[in-house]
């Protein structure tokens, strides 16, 4: 007789637990899938079997009565079978056809904005913001994350189940430069940045403070021990404003309310489709914080998408229509100014250097 299986709480119990059922019957075994509407696709297995996905956006920070909503109509409808997407969509996986209509009706009815799927036959849709914790959470942040992908995604919600875009137009939003929110990737994504050197508490780095940790934590070498004051001091010069000593000092604060803002990115991608995965370069150096709206930001990002929309060819992502058109049209069309913040004079910078000397007009 075999010995049961024994039960623990260490690690995470096995994702093919929370499959459904039909998944699991047919894991491996898929003949393809199929775009059914702006929020609605269907995979077929080979066996004949189907299973239907329908998307809908969500704010990423949900509270728990959302979260309880959520479940209560995925029970409802699909057996409580969802999963979340890296990009925070909400995705109720639906094994009977005849259940897909009455979700999407009551999804709509309490206000879920139902969409975010495309392809090449049906149109790309914008697909939801993935982003950094923000104020609400993260110590070192220069910018409300959840805030400004609110707004955003308010202007560009017809982006998500109406209008379509050339190709795949990915956005984040990180709430400073370490970027744990996909921006070094994404079509067109901001990068909240302090712009102030760390204030030093001389008084409190000597209790709070390891001073050895505290320098060796400063990518560019910034910080050096100041014996005289039993403290450290910092290289304006070197400093890049990045925060990250304030992680591991916390008598090094860098917010600043009145000099904190966002940059904006464009061009990343990660995937290798018709050219190799790249990073986001600078488009827009600052814009000041101005909640709770942002219209400067969401006025900047709309008018980089709709350009986008105007000049790019199917399928061309972001990243490769500004490359076939140059960057100097690019400035030239969506009338930002180019300014000394863009030139890439980093130490190591080499690599990423456009090393030709043709020019695009």
């Amino acid at each position: 007789m075999a010995a049961p299986q024994r039960r623990t709480d260490i690690g995470p119990p096995h994702y093919k637990d929370f499959l459904p059922p039909v998944i699991q019957k047919n894991y491996g075994d898929w003949a393809h899938h199929e775009i059914l509407t702006g929020g609605t696709m269907v995979h077929v297995a080979n066996s004949g079997d189907k299973i239907w996905t329908v998307r809908v956006a969500s704010p990423r920070l949900l509270a728990t009565d959302t979260i309880r909503e959520i479940a209560d109509i995925a029970e409802k409808y699909c057996g409580g079978y969802l999963r979340f997407t890296t990009r925070n969509n909400v995705e109720f996986l639906v094994s009977e056809e005849k259940n897909i209509q009455p979700l999407i009706a009551e999804l709509k009815a309490k206000k879920y904005l139902v969409g975010g799927l495309g392809d090449s036959l049906a149109g790309y849709h914008i697909t939801n913001i993935v982003h950094t914790q923000g104020w609400i959470h993260c110590h070192s942040a220069c910018t409300d994350a959840s805030g400004l992908v609110k707004v955003i995604m308010d202007d560009l919600a017809e982006y998500f189940n109406e209008k379509t875009t050339p190709g795949k137009v990915r956005l984040a939003v990180a709430c400073c430069t370490n970027m744990c929110g996909a921006v070094h990737c994404s079509d067109i994504a901001i990068v909240a940045i302090h712009r102030r050197v760390p204030r030093i508490e001389h008084e409190n780095i000597k209790n709070m403070c390891e001073v050895p940790s505290t320098i060796a934590c400063c990518p560019t070498g910034a910080i050096s021990p100041d014996p005289a004051k039993k403290s450290i001091k910092i290289n304006n010069d070197k400093c890049m404003y990045c925060g990250n000593c304030y992680s591991v000092c916390p008598a090094l604060p860098i917010s600043d309310p009145e000099d904190d803002g966002v940059a904006i990115v464009v061009g990343g991608k990660v995937g290798s489709l018709r050219s190799d995965p790249k990073f986001s370069k600078l488009v827009v150096p600052y814009i000041p914080n101005n909640p709770p709206r942002w219209p400067e930001v969401t006025d900047a990002i709309r008018k980089i998408l709709e350009t986008y929309n105007a000049g790019a060819r199917k399928h061309e992502r972001v990243g490769e229509w500004i490359e076939r058109i140059g960057w100097e049209k690019f400035f030239a069309i969506t009338g930002f100014p180019f300014t000394f913040q863009h030139i890439d004079d980093f130490t190591i910078a080499r690599e990423t250097f456009r090393t030709s000397a043709a020019f695009k007009w």
